[in-house]
């Protein structure tokens, strides 16, 4: 298949790369230096989180005026706009705030809803996927296959978890099963990167309950692209939210998913 979508896939990678540019000037500052817009119990909002959005919407918008905006920081346009990017401008903000080298950029582009443009940027490794239907999936301009591994003793898995006391209740005993089952289970702090991981081999699955689309969107089309199984869903009470479970397909899916049709 001819891939047309090269246009949008080389403005989503210069965005990302410049917005790349800016945390890496940034990510050496101490936390006194950083501006807090906003913080939760376990969250937290940089104004650079909105600096690294618009600098990412003005180069994208530049291509492409009429494409609708639905970000993490803002959202613009026309709802029922053929296309909208989707964007993340730091995934893994507590990480950057606390000088933790795991966060990333994620842009994806969306076709009704679709995703059909995927890149994930992250400045520090200077590490670079990109993904286009029709086209190829690569990182750092090689191209990339999931894990073949098929043993769970083998695994490496990555975990998010809500802080929702019912979720952590419903969904504690079935991932105590996967820490006992798996070869070693993490927690990193930024499901785009660790999407990203599952689809070039890094890690065998990712698995959460309650995420955000901007969160993941590229990473998803990454991984089915790559060889693996992307299993998404809308969260049964939280608007907007989805559970996934994004997995090298050479894994038992059904304890993989356990977790999340429990805690739903």
């Amino acid at each position: 298949m001819k891939n047309s979508y090269q246009k949008q896939l080389y403005s989503a990678r210069e965005a990302a790369l410049a917005a790349g540019e800016l945390l890496r000037e940034n990510a050496l500052k101490n936390q006194q230096e950083l501006i807090v817009d906003h913080r939760e119990a376990h969250d937290i909002k940089l104004e650079l989180d909105r600096r690294s959005q618009e600098l990412i919407e003005k180069k994208l918008k530049d291509s492409f005026p009429d494409f609708a905006i639905y970000g993490e920081e803002s959202i613009s346009g026309d709802p029922n706009a053929e296309y909208r990017w989707v964007i993340d401008p730091i995934d893994g903000t507590v990480n950057f705030f606390y000088g933790i080298p795991h966060f990333a950029i994620s842009i994806a582009l969306q076709r009704n809803e679709e995703t059909i443009v995927g890149v994930i940027y992250d400045p520090i490794r200077k590490e670079l996927w990109e993904a286009s239907i029709g086209g190829s999936v690569l990182m750092n301009n090689h191209p990339i296959v999931v894990s073949k591994r098929s043993q769970l003793s083998e695994a490496v898995l990555s975990v998010g978890m809500s802080k929702s006391v019912a979720t952590m209740e419903k969904t504690l005993p079935h991932f105590i099963e996967l820490l006992h089952s798996a070869h070693k289970c993490r927690m990193m702090g930024s499901a785009t990167l660790d999407i990203a991981y599952v689809a070039c081999g890094r890690l065998d699955a990712y698995i959460e309950g309650q995420i955000s689309l901007w969160d993941i969107a590229a990473g998803a089309l990454m991984v089915q692209m790559a060889g693996g199984i992307v299993h998404l869903k809308p969260h049964s009470t939280e608007s907007d939210k989805y559970s996934i479970v994004a997995a090298s397909g050479s894994l038992p899916m059904t304890l993989l998913t356990k977790p999340l049709e429990e805690g739903q």
